[in-house]
């Protein structure tokens, strides 16, 4: 198989603005991932391509990227669900509605500050029982899905009102927090919501669902943000 991989590039160094450069591969296998055609690029064509790229193994979450307009992780999408046929194109940019650094690397502080906004930790001020902090069956899987974010931000950088106001705290924030306002063993629940009833909180998202599509941990995330809504509605969790 022959692709064409199409990376939209820029170098704030020396470009004006951003660019499409194109790259035939050829002998690509159908099983090949997108991060395997760009180490092919990078290390045999033109290192002076800049990604991020840690574990490729789909848990660092650290290459994101739009692939074929889609947020996904280069190290998850493959060439067969991209590809049909002996050629064809497939096309990768930055995720949107962070500053690109250079190519493909965004700047992701803006994403980080509002991750933190929410208290993404365990918060509990009481004695330490004799044993462990218990809960029962029902009680873990009140928050269980929410606990598999790994920070992509994938679902951020593919929401619209994220796209039209940075300063919302965005679904990947929204997350965390409901991981830990959920978790029957913390005492912090009230304090996250109300940072997320603030203007630039939960009530910005639009239900829109292209966070829970973007996922690549199938999160339920436009789920997480109406319980979270919800929670702000009845004035706690109960």
């Amino acid at each position: 198989m022959k692709v064409t991989l199409r990376i939209r590039r820029f170098n704030p160094e020396h470009d004006a603005r951003p660019y499409w450069a194109e790259y035939i591969i050829k002998d690509v296998a159908p099983t090949d991932r997108v991060l395997d055609l760009l180490h092919h690029v990078k290390w045999y064509i033109d290192g002076t391509l800049a990604l991020r790229r840690s574990c490729a193994h789909g848990i660092c979450g650290s290459d994101a990227m739009r692939i074929n307009n889609l947020n996904q992780l280069a190290c998850k999408a493959l060439v067969k669900d991209l590809v049909k046929g002996d050629h064809g194109t497939i096309q990768v940019e930055p995720i949107l509605g962070l500053r690109v650094i250079k190519d493909l690397i965004v700047d992701m502080e803006p994403f980080f500050e509002h991750y933190r906004s929410v208290m993404p930790f365990f918060v509990n001020d009481n004695p330490p029982p004799d044993g462990e902090f218990l809960q029962t069956p029902e009680q873990r899987a009140r928050f269980d899905d929410t606990t598999k974010c790994i920070l992509c931000a994938a679902c951020t950088t593919s929401c619209p009102s994220f796209w039209a106001n940075g300063t919302y705290v965005g679904p990947a924030a929204i997350v965390q927090a409901h991981r830990f306002i959920f978790d029957s063993r913390d005492t912090a629940a009230q304090e996250r919501l109300a940072v997320l009833s603030q203007e630039d909180g939960v009530w910005r998202c639009r239900t829109i669902f292209n966070c829970t599509t973007a996922c690549p941990r199938d999160i339920e995330v436009t789920k997480a943000i109406a319980e979270v809504k919800n929670a702000i509605n009845r004035g706690g969790v109960d």
